[in-house]
């Protein structure tokens, strides 16, 4: 896994330490993505994002996002692939994000916190959490290569 660090000087000026956060990118066949909306009373509400959440403390990377996975989409995910890591500040947390990519789940996701969720070919929605926007073009060159 690589790890990419959008903004260096923002990591060193945050005094508390990353937080994990595992992250799934659901991937059809056809190249289309999961983005999910982060609903209201969450920080940057109405921001679209991939879903995940939190590590817990002991957790494996993989479990959690299997687990956020079943908790907020109702998706059981049978296998992902480590896609690369970004470390983002924001104004309220330091987070460590986890990407991975999965081909193989079952069930079809449904919003079950209150979120919206959307399919997208090429990503359209706006606004993207500011951590989200510079892989979508690195995301999009895996997506669409292949098929070109």
């Amino acid at each position: 896994m690589s790890i990419t660090h959008p903004a260096s000087d923002q990591a060193s000026t945050h005094k508390s330490a990353p937080v994990d956060v595992a992250v799934g990118i659901l991937m059809k066949p056809n190249g289309e993505v999961l983005l999910a909306c982060r609903p209201e009373g969450k920080p940057y509400a109405g921001y679209w994002e991939f879903p995940g959440g939190k590590v817990e403390s002991g957790e494996k990377i993989f479990d959690a996002l299997r687990r956020e996975f079943a908790e907020e989409i109702a998706v059981d995910i049978q296998s992902a692939e480590p896609w690369c890591g970004v470390e983002h500040v924001y104004p309220h947390a330091h987070v460590r994000l986890h990407f991975y990519i999965s081909r193989d789940w079952l069930g079809e996701p449904r919003a079950l916190e209150g979120q919206q969720l959307a399919w997208q070919g090429n990503v359209a929605l706006t606004p993207l959490l500011p951590a989200t926007i510079p892989l979508i073009e690195w995301l999009d060159q895996l997506r669409f290569t292949d098929r070109a």
